[in-house]
Parts: C-alpha cells; sequence; structure tokens
C-alpha cells in the first residue's frame, strides 16, 4: 500500500479561451474542497504563429482573464498562482506540477484517431509530472454525479494508486466509489468449468483482496463492485456516463504506453483521472529493458 504526501498546490492549465474557463472552475473547485494552494499555467512558444500580440503578452492576457474569472467566481478563499512561461507544453506543465496534488488540464477538442494522438499525449505528461492528472471534457458543468466516482482495477501494481487516489476522492466528497474489473481472461478454463462462473469467482476474490486494505482505511466510503465481460475501455466509458470522475491507472515509466487508458480517457463523457503508477526499481529494470530491445 502506498501512503502519497499529498499537499501540494492544485495546477491547472490555462489557454484563453472561453471554454478552459470551465477547466478553471472544475480546479478551483478541487483546491477549495482539499484547502490547497491554485496555480494557474499558461505555456507558450516565443516561436508561435503570427499575431498582433507577443506570444508571452498573449499568454499574460489569458492569465488575467482567468484570474479575474476566478476571483469573480469564488473571492479571495483560495490563494492563487498564475505563471505564464515559455516553452512545450509538456515541459512547462510537468515541470509546474513536479509537487502538486494533482494537475488539471482540458479535454482535446479534436474528434477521431485526433483525439487518441492528443490523449496518448496526456499520458506522456501524467507520467512526467508524477501526480494524478485529471482531464476535464470542455463540457463540464457541476452536478449531483460529481459525489460519485469511478475507478478501474486489473489486479496489477498498476492500480494501487489509482485506488488510493479514488477511495481519497470519493472519501473527500462524501460520495460513493463504484469499483470496475472487466475483461474476461485469456486463458482457457477446464473442460468441466463454466467459463463464465468460473471468472466471475475468481474476479470477486481478486475485489476483495485488493479492496480489503483501503475499505479498513476509508469505512465510510460506499463501494458498489461492477463485474463485466466487456472489454476494459469499454466497460470504464459506459459508466462515464453515470459518474462525476472515473480514475485509470497508467505508467509512469519511460515508455507510457497504457493502451486500455488511452481509449478509455478518449471516449469518456466525464472528468477521468490518469493515475501513473511509481515504479518499483525491480519495474523500473524491466521496463528499461523493454525500452531497449524496442531501439534496437
Amino acid at each position: 500500500m502506498s501512503d502519497w504526501n499529498r499537499t501540494g498546490p492544485v495546477v491547472v492549465e490555462v489557454d484563453g479561451t472561453a471554454e478552459n474557463l470551465r477547466v478553471v472552475d472544475y480546479a478551483s473547485a478541487e483546491a477549495l474542497r482539499v484547502g490547497a494552494e491554485l496555480v494557474l499555467v499558461a505555456p507558450y512558444s516565443a516561436h508561435g504563429s503570427f499575431t498582433p500580440s507577443s506570444p508571452a503578452e498573449v499568454a499574460d492576457a489569458a492569465l488575467r482573464s482567468a484570474v479575474a474569472h476566478f476571483r469573480h467566481r469564488d473571492g479571495y478563499a483560495t490563494e492563487l498562482v498564475a505563471v505564464a512561461e515559455e516553452g512545450s507544453r509538456l515541459r512547462v506543465l510537468a515541470h509546474a506540477a513536479r509537487s502538486a496534488r494533482m494537475l488539471v488540464v482540458a479535454r482535446s477538442r479534436s474528434r477521431g484517431p485526433q483525439r487518441l494522438v492528443h490523449t496518448q499525449t496526456n499520458l506522456r505528461l501524467a507520467a512526467r509530472a508524477g501526480c494524478p492528472m485529471i482531464v476535464v471534457p470542455l463540457s463540464w458543468k457541476p452536478s449531483l454525479l460529481d459525489r460519485k466516482v469511478a475507478v478501474g482495477i486489473d489486479g496489477t501494481a498498476l492500480s494501487a494508486e489509482a485506488l488510493e487516489f479514488a477511495f481519497g476522492t470519493a472519501a473527500g466528497r462524501e460520495g460513493d466509489l463504484i469499483v470496475v474489473h472487466a475483461g474476461l481472461p485469456a486463458e482457457r478454463p477446464f473442460a468441466d468449468e463454466d467459463p463464465e462462473c468460473s471468472w466471475i469467482s475468481r474476479a470477486d476474490y481478486l475485489l476483495s483482496e485488493t479492496l480489503a486494505p483501503w475499505t479498513s482505511r476509508f469505512p465510510d466510503v460506499k463501494i458498489t463492485r461492477f463485474l463485466s465481460s466487456r472489454p476494459p475501455s469499454a466497460a470504464l466509458v459506459h459508466e462515464s456516463a453515470d459518474v462525476g470522475l472515473v480514475v485509470v491507472g497508467a505508467h509512469s515509466g519511460p515508455l507510457a504506453i497504457d493502451p486500455v487508458a488511452r481509449r478509455s480517457v478518449a471516449a469518456m463523457t466525464c472528468p477521468v483521472a490518469i493515475v501513473p503508477h511509481h515504479l518499483t526499481d525491480a519495474e523500473y529494470a524491466v521496463d528499461r529493458r523493454t525500452e531497449s530491445l524496442l531501439q534496437r
């Protein structure tokens, strides 16, 4: 069981669009809920497209607009910092989030394959930032569903940090937690076994073993178990219609390749928290060997 020290600020990306203010609203609500500082970050490129104003001036204007919106909506109950920094989005946001409790970004406006590409970029960002990163749809609005959290687990170490974040978030929102375990196993059952019943019994045992430490630590969180034979990404997308947040685990190593996370995040209808798994020394060694083999 991990025990992360989540005492840093809530960091949110600012891009100057009207839709992005909803993402700022989401981040400010999280900061207020946990009593954290809110940091607005506007990355910009010194070699951006031609405009009457310089890229730095555009970034500063975006921050001023976001600060004014935040103060008008939430007053001075939350400490606020605004930062414009030159550099790639990946580098600037990862640097800003290095000690954050969470990073909040907007979901891509793109569709189809382009959204998958943008989602993969966000997975790389989450891996580099090292903290939970919440991807918020530009259509997000507060609702009663925000009290419900869903988390996908697969029985591996990849789920450990995701479970911790999901339980902590559900407890902080005084809400319910839906634990999703999906996908029939690849191995063939014995001849006299009913494959579906056998899978259900094994999956139920796995959930009981995995959840036991967390249910004792968060006894007030109401848990619903959801077992599905659908592919994991399809099961998570299905649950996203009825919850305020879906939590998925992702790799934090140099490869950061997570097909399930990529497909599910791209198709979600609610905010999604990408929680990177912190590699052990043994896992890191395996990851480096895999990267070396792929580069040959």
